[in-house]
């Protein structure tokens, strides 16, 4: 089930997000808007569930987060963007990791 999280996520969101994949929580994070989606089985889900909700791409970026380390990892295929001179799934940025991880621990982190 994904999730659009707008404020601290809920223990009961986290266990819904979790039961996709039990460990991890796959997640898309709108650096502009300070929100993320989580939850579903891909990264392109997440980015849907917020370009649905009127998210623009280019601000999109995908990541996972391990609720048991409190650990961020950012590896997504959502995140090959070539214009944006990412050219791997992995975010190459460091500010922009920095930026993600903000947002995550911010909603997600109890």
């Amino acid at each position: 089930m994904v999730k659009l999280i707008r404020s601290k996520a809920t223990p009961s969101d986290i266990t819904e997000m979790l039961s996709a994949l039990e460990s991890y929580i796959k997640i898309a994070v709108d650096l502009k808007l300070g929100v993320l989606a989580g939850g579903g089985v891909m990264h392109a889900d997440c980015e849907r569930a917020l370009l649905d909700a009127g998210s623009r791409q280019a601000d999109v970026w995908g990541s996972d987060w391990y609720p048991q380390d409190k650990r961020v990892e950012f590896g997504s295929l959502i995140n090959i963007r070539p214009k944006q001179n990412n050219r791997s799934m992995e975010v190459q940025d460091p500010a922009l990791r920095r930026q993600i991880e903000s947002v995550v621990r911010k909603l997600l982190e109890p």
